[in-house]
């Protein structure tokens, strides 16, 4: 019985001096705030090998990675005739080893039910040394959800949902927000788990209170998971996310009120103390 908690990224300007510091080793530390990350830079492009072991040199055997299959996978070749970029990813992932928690299959919101035939033979032909989440950006799948479910079940694939509603139950107030308000999709509520790890990615607001109020029913159905002997995985995100590892923390010390069982997350590690300026 495992809970990841992480955020959309492991490194952003505005926790430098504060959860990170200004050095390579970021991730290192972000490893301390969560134990987990999505790993959304993958679907613009394949890293190096060599920049994969240097995240699985940075992060302790028991943080994951939630990796982004690349757009040109998912968005560009609709998941069809995709063996070379799937060949180069899986080559440069290997580092992580069992770091990789799954990989993440998001589907662009144009592919829609009438395409589940080509999302089965894909997931059929992937290699069954990973395992699979699978995000839909159509909302005719939320409101019959069954197909969907069956494709999903045949490889053992999880569906994540983006809870959004919280962020959109009231206008934007930021800058921030106003822009993930054109940016982010609209996306129905599900709380459903179809494996032993769920997964979840929830938008709150930049005003923490109403984040947290926000998540209140995921703490209950984690909580749940937790007692079913399932280990989920919950992303925490905000429009401006400057204070999201904190946030995770805090979602995870409410589940684990409920889930006493449930071991706490270790300690971040204190950021290096930076030395004086000099001219030289």
């Amino acid at each position: 019985m495992n809970l990841h908690v992480g955020c959309a990224m492991w490194n952003l300007k505005s926790w430098q001096g504060r959860f990170l510091p200004q050095s390579p080793d970021r991730l290192r530390f972000y490893a301390g705030w969560c134990n987990a990350v999505e790993g959304n830079t993958t679907f613009y492009a394949t890293p190096a090998r060599e920049t994969v072991s240097g995240w699985a040199a940075q992060t302790p055997s028991e943080f994951r990675f939630v990796l982004k299959l690349p757009k040109t996978v998912t968005h560009e070749r609709r998941l069809g005739d995709a063996a070379e970029p799937l060949r180069a990813f899986f080559d440069a992932i290997e580092p992580l080893g069992p770091r990789v928690h799954a990989l993440w299959v998001q589907l662009p919101g144009s592919f829609g039910p009438g395409d589940l035939t080509v999302l089965s033979r894909f997931l059929r032909s992937m290699p069954t040394s990973f395992r699979y989440a699978v995000e839909v950006r159509d909302p005719a799948f939320f409101s019959s959800p069954q197909r969907l479910e069956e494709v999903l079940a045949e490889s053992g694939s999880e569906w994540i949902p983006f809870d959004t509603t919280t962020f959109f139950a009231t206008p934007p107030t930021s800058d921030e927000e106003r822009d993930a308000w054109m940016k982010k999709p609209r996306m129905p509520l599900r709380t459903r788990a179809l494996t032993d790890r769920p997964i979840i990615r929830y938008l709150g607001r930049d005003d923490t209170a109403r984040t947290v109020e926000g998540w209140q029913r995921w703490v209950e159905v984690v909580a749940g998971w937790l007692r079913e002997g399932r280990s989920p995985t919950v992303f925490v995100h905000t429009p401006d996310n400057a204070d999201a590892p904190e946030l995770c923390r805090r979602f995870h010390d409410e589940v684990r009120e409920l889930v006493p069982s449930l071991a706490p997350l270790p300690s971040p590690a204190p950021l290096p103390e930076s030395g004086p300026l000099t001219l030289f």
